[in-house]
């Protein structure tokens, strides 16, 4: 354990994954209550065409993820209630933004395997730049999240009072989008595009059966959203199996678990 623990990449693995589920975990939180999970699995995909983009341009793939989910947000962010009845119109953006992060991967001549990285994750791979890039997008996030949280969870269950208030719901939606949209890229730099629901939504729904306190939810999300990242880097250590392939079996099993202790219905 000590000889595994020394290795920068391992380090690397454990700061990004943790800075990643922190926010995934307080996020996710939100994407629930909102009945924004078609939302965030959108933005994943459409942070595909910026990833692949940004290869073209020799940016580094987040860059390029961060740039394209933010106005994919704001854009989502300006519909406001409407974004939940608009699944047909986000469905086509989704599957046109994989099309065009396909055509981009085409036209790029560098590692072969950079497309697999980008859908499936590689968490041991992080390095310094995006490091540094994921710790003050995650704190910015987070501390924007701090300002607007009781605001955000009285416009979640009483979207007409809050307005009423003179909340602006608008502003709101938008905000919330793009801090969502950073927690998507950043959940994306562990589990990949196409897991990232795992690590945003998984941790989030089991919180939700087990608390009824708004405080102690969000807490216990970002606990378990931790752990099972630290569990998924310490079984593909003894595994070699894919860090990916554990946290999303991890949650899968936690929340099967859940709903049987709980007695509720899984679907």
């Amino acid at each position: 354990m000590i000889n595994f623990l020394s290795y920068d990449f391992i380090g690397h693995a454990f700061i990004a994954g943790t800075l990643a589920a922190i926010l995934a975990g307080v996020v996710g939180y939100f994407v629930i209550l909102r009945n924004l999970s078609f939302a965030a699995h959108a933005l994943g995909h459409i942070g595909f065409a910026g990833a692949s983009g940004a290869l073209l341009v020799a940016l580094s793939p987040i860059t390029g993820q961060l740039i394209l989910t933010i106005l994919a947000a704001i854009g989502m962010g300006a519909l406001g209630n409407r974004v939940r009845k608009s699944d047909m119109v986000i469905g086509i953006i989704l599957s046109f933004s994989l099309g065009l992060g396909t055509l981009f991967l085409h036209f790029y001549k560098g590692y072969a395997g950079q497309a697999s990285i980008i859908l499936f994750g590689n968490l041991l791979g992080v390095s310094n730049q995006d490091l540094t890039i994921m710790f003050w997008v995650m704190l910015l996030s987070l501390v924007a999240m701090i300002v607007i949280a009781k605001r955000l969870l009285f416009a979640s269950l009483e979207p007409e009072l809050a307005e009423a208030k003179g909340i602006s719901l608008f502003w709101l939606a938008i905000i919330f989008m793009v801090i969502m949209a950073v927690a998507v890229t950043l959940a994306s730099q562990v589990v990949g595009i196409f897991l990232v629901f795992t690590l945003l939504i998984g941790p989030a729904a089991i919180a939700v059966q087990w608390t009824r306190n708004f405080w102690s939810g969000i807490v216990m999300s970002v606990i378990l959203a931790v752990l099972t990242v630290w569990a998924g880097i310490g079984l593909s250590y003894v595994t070699d199996w894919p860090i990916s392939f554990w946290i999303s079996t991890v949650v899968f099993i936690a929340y099967l678990l859940s709903c049987f202790e709980r007695k509720q219905k899984c679907i």
